[in-house]
């Protein structure tokens, strides 16, 4: 799958985006954040505000949402307006 970062998340990871091939047992955005941080401190110090908002396939979706079958994942920060 596709995992592609935004802003500040983008930044601390240091890519844009990433093809990625998570094991079985990545079954939710959580899940996935999780695994993520477990790749490096780059991911950890991306992941560690807990803010990120998370969208499959261009629709924005909660945490505790299933991957399974997600062609694409993007995680951005938190919108604001003004």
């Amino acid at each position: 799958m596709k995992v592609i970062y935004f802003a500040w998340v983008r930044e601390r990871v240091g890519k844009t985006e990433e093809t990625i091939d998570p094991p079985p047992s990545v079954r939710t955005i959580n899940d996935l954040i999780q695994w993520l941080v477990g790749r490096g401190e780059e991911y950890a110090y991306a992941f560690e505000k807990a803010v990120v908002r998370a969208a499959i396939d261009h629709t924005h979706v909660k945490l505790d949402a299933n991957i399974e079958g997600a062609g694409e994942i993007a995680f951005f920060p938190p919108m604001t307006g003004g």
